[in-house]
Order: C-alpha cells, then sequence, then structure tokens
C-alpha cells in the first residue's frame, strides 16, 4: 500500500519514506514532547539514517493543504522478528487521527507481509495511546541501563487475515 487517506484525517497521505526524509525524522525524534525530562537521554543522539530508511519498511504520514507537505509522523515495521520500531507524531500535529491511521497503515503492510502479529515495546507515556489502538499489554521489557533505565511496556498488536 503507498498511500492512505482518511476523511477523519483530511489531506493525510501515508507514503514510503526515502532516504531524504532523514533528517526530518530525526528531528521529529529528538523533538517529542514525550521524550523530555528523564527520557531526554534516550533521545538526545538518537538518528534515523538513510541508512535505516532504506533497510526497513518505514512510511511518512504527510500533511497536505496548511501542513505543506510536512511529515507530521512516521512509523517503521520489523518483519523479522515482527516489530514495530518506531512509531512518532510532531508533538503539535497529536490528536487528530494521524497515530491511528500510522498504525492501521502499520497494520495492512504486516498482512501483506503474511505476519499474523507484530511486537511493541513501548515507551511508557505511549501506552495508553497503544491501548486505545488496539494493542494488547504482553509484558514488560526490563530495564537496561544505562541506554534505557527504565521498564518498558510491551504490546502486540494481532493481524487478522481479511
Amino acid at each position: 500500500m503507498s498511500s492512505h487517506t482518511s476523511p477523519s484525517s483530511r489531506s493525510i497521505t501515508i507514503r514510503r519514506a526515502v532516504a531524504r526524509d532523514a533528517k526530518r525524522l530525526t528531528r521529529l525524534v529528538r523533538g517529542s514532547g514525550a521524550y523530555e525530562g528523564k527520557y531526554a537521554a534516550a533521545v538526545a543522539g538518537y538518528r534515523v539514517g538513510p541508512d535505516y530508511i532504506e533497510a526497513h519498511r518505514a512510511f511518512v504520514a504527510v500533511g497536505a493543504d496548511e501542513h505543506g507537505g510536512r511529515v507530521l509522523g512516521f512509523y517503521s515495521l520489523l518483519l523479522a522478528p515482527p516489530e514495530l520500531d518506531l512509531l512518532f507524531v510532531a508533538d503539535e500535529a497529536q490528536g487528530r487521527g494521524i497515530g491511528l491511521l500510522l498504525v492501521a497503515h502499520m497494520q495492512s503492510e504486516a498482512r501483506a507481509a503474511g505476519l499474523d502479529r507484530v511486537k511493541v515495546v513501548s515507551h511508557p507515556p505511549a501506552q495508553d495511546f497503544y491501548h486505545r489502538v488496539g494493542a494488547v499489554r504482553t509484558g514488560t521489557a526490563l530495564a537496561n541501563p544505562p541506554a534505557v533505565p527504565w521498564d518498558r511496556p510491551e504490546f502486540e498488536f494481532r493481524i487478522p487475515s481479511e
């Protein structure tokens, strides 16, 4: 699936990420309000490089109209093992259904790839979002200092066949 729009999120298109999106995606990760305070160190040096985009199924949500084609969010799906590696929505674009659009697109991509489930190791402040969009809590990824000094909830999206 190359693009997806929804009446509830007018003028949002989802397309495959390309190498030239790398700097924008890196800024989106590093600027995320969900990673302020004690979580800031986790993304301080984080980089979404062109090599990552080329190697993974990464997709961006792009706003048309008033956003002038700006990247509003993105996700990355790993196939082996099946995992939603990254999912970010720009702070100013949250609450508009973009995260739900990205999740629906990810599920469609997972289904097309023959997957029946996709794991998510969630950032603690994002766990309510994953619950709301249909992920099921499956456990806890324990802290791994110094890289990740806090426990993280694990979820799973079950991908029904059509």
